[in-house]
């Protein structure tokens, strides 16, 4: 095929050019990869409510839950307000496309969400939120560790399972920051006063999502740790997985 010439930094990419079944097969697999995980993204949102999966966060991730919480409710109304106003437009005869339509639409989205914010901030407050305890210097300081050190636990462990020499320590290093971690969210949490109503209880449902995830990582872990190279088919020679 014709190929496009790309400046230096660009190496690595090829536009055109020779067009053989490796390469042909290499971007097939890289493709059923990147469907698995859309697969598995998409089937996590139709399995799980994203606000009650936020609002179950542990205490000391509190504020940004809400935060997220508080975006995906949005979301959806300036969506609704972008069309509704866009409609308005063409039923007036006037354009709603090109950089003068999206000026004259984009100005009365953004001050609907400006006068949106300005009434759930006000809402907010005279319901209590952001109230914080508190919480002795000491157990600040061992919590800010605590979280810390544990991220970095977790970063040194995962880069130890991923080289060859740190196989040894990897483990151990992740589990122990995975331990710190999850000490200094519990520690986080006693600064923020809230209250659960209708908590979110474990029935028979969530139980088989969470065993079925378990299960799949629990085959995954255990195919590549037998046979590696059969999750990882290589195409030089080309020959058909086994």
């Amino acid at each position: 095929l014709p190929e496009a010439g790309l400046p230096a930094w660009a190496q690595g990419i090829r536009l055109g050019g020779e067009v053989t079944a490796e390469a042909l097969t290499f971007a097939l697999y890289d493709g059923l990869k990147l469907a698995t995980l859309l697969i598995c993204v998409g089937a996590a949102n139709a399995l799980a409510n994203p606000s009650r999966l936020l609002k179950s966060l542990p205490g000391a991730l509190y504020e940004m839950g809400v935060a997220v919480v508080v975006a995906l409710t949005f979301a959806p109304s300036l969506i609704a307000d972008v069309q509704r106003l866009r409609a308005a437009r063409r039923l007036r005869g006037r354009p709603d496309k090109g950089v003068r339509g999206l000026l004259h639409v984009g100005l009365p989205v953004l001050e609907g969400a400006l006068e949106r914010s300005v009434s759930l901030a006000a809402a907010m407050d005279a319901r209590g939120y952001g109230r914080t305890a508190q919480v002795p210097a000491a157990v600040r300081r061992t919590t800010a560790a605590l979280t810390l050190g544990g991220l970095l636990g977790m970063c040194a462990g995962t880069y130890g399972l991923l080289t060859a020499e740190g196989a040894t320590y990897g483990i151990p290093v992740l589990l122990t920051g995975l331990a710190a971690a999850l000490a200094g969210l519990r520690l986080g949490g006693r600064r923020s006063l809230r209250t659960r109503y209708r908590p979110d209880r474990w029935d028979v449902r969530a139980l088989l999502v969470v065993a079925s995830g378990v299960a799949v990582a629990a085959l995954l872990t255990l195919a590549a740790a037998r046979d590696p190279a059969a999750l990882h088919p290589g195409v030089l020679p080309l020959v058909a997985p086994t």
